[in-house]
């Protein structure tokens, strides 16, 4: 099972941002991203907001970096780890225009995108680019089609849809990956069906541990059903971690103590089958999330695949 990190400071949801998060900037996204690529992590995410109404700018704040701009950046700091969009929100624009995004990311990056799409949440953002709120399911599903081309290995992709239809208009460069693996978040009937259809991966969002078995199993049930036999990643958030005996109250969600205990109840999500496992620690400032990042990599990451 491997394992990833939603990045902070690049969004600051007050659902989980933590206070010193306010006063960072880039030099903490490069050190964090550098901790993660050193204890192993096989990714670092990014999240994809373009504008965020007033109404909600108290609950999710309007700090939410451009995903392609923060991953290129942070694949010029790193050499292995693997970039993430969790989730690029596809359909608020055109799909030509993200392939162009994305595929100069994987090309930079020598092959590191892992592009996770999601349809969106939030109808302002979407009244005020001008796409039909109602119509983000459709529209990310022919995005995602048409994006399997646009990111392929051919210089004129060609898509013929109801929303978006190009041919003979070449881009270069092309991604370094034969093919970008596509993740599909969200955990509504709709997303998990999209996600076995359509996506090489699942990215739920908020499944409780009891809910993802279910939601595993109709993966599996969907994919049989239609005959897909190519590898699929199935994905899980774990709850909030903090590796060893806090001094400071930490929230009562939060896993905490030595590395076999978090270990040991970490390898639930991997008999239920989940591949990959994005962790987030609690911290109170960059020092102390490096120093959990290093914590984990060193002394719980080794035995996720104990029996």
């Amino acid at each position: 099972m491997e394992y990833g990190i939603q990045l902070p400071v690049q969004s600051q949801s007050a659902i989980y941002a933590e206070p010193w998060e306010a006063s960072a900037g880039p030099e903490d996204l490069v050190e964090i991203a550098r901790a993660a690529e050193r204890a192993g992590f096989s990714y670092i995410a990014a999240c994809d907001h373009v504008a965020v109404p007033r109404r909600l700018a108290s609950a999710m704040s309007t700090v939410w970096y451009d995903p392609v701009a923060t991953l290129a950046y942070l694949a010029a700091a790193t050499e292995r780890v693997r970039l993430l969009s969790h989730v690029a929100v596809v359909g608020l624009r055109h799909p030509l225009l993200t392939a162009k995004q994305y595929a100069t990311l994987d090309h930079l990056s020598g092959g590191r995108l892992l592009l996770g799409v999601g349809a969106g949440h939030v109808p302002e953002e979407f009244e005020a680019l001008g796409v039909d709120f109602r119509q983000r399911g459709a529209v990310l599903d022919e995005s995602i089609d048409a994006l399997r081309t646009a990111l392929g290995p051919g210089e004129f992709p060609e898509h013929h849809g109801k929303l978006y239809d190009f041919q003979d208009l070449g881009q270069r460069p092309r991604p370094a990956q034969p093919r970008v693996p596509l993740w599909v978040g969200g955990s509504s009937p709709a997303a998990v069906r999209r996600a076995a259809l359509k996506g090489d991966g699942w990215l739920p969002q908020g499944d409780p541990r009891e809910r993802l078995p279910a939601q595993i199993d109709r993966i599996r049930q969907l994919r049989a059903e239609h005959s897909l036999q190519a590898p699929f990643v199935f994905g899980a958030i774990a709850e909030p971690l903090y590796v060893g005996t806090p001094a400071w109250d930490v929230g009562r969600r939060t896993l905490t103590g030595p590395p076999d205990a978090l270990a040991e109840s970490l390898r639930a999500y991997r008999a239920m089958g989940v591949d990959q496992l994005q962790v987030r620690f609690r911290s109170r400032d960059r020092g102390e999330l490096t120093d959990q990042i290093t914590a984990f990599g060193a002394g719980v990451a080794p035995l996720l695949t104990r029996e």
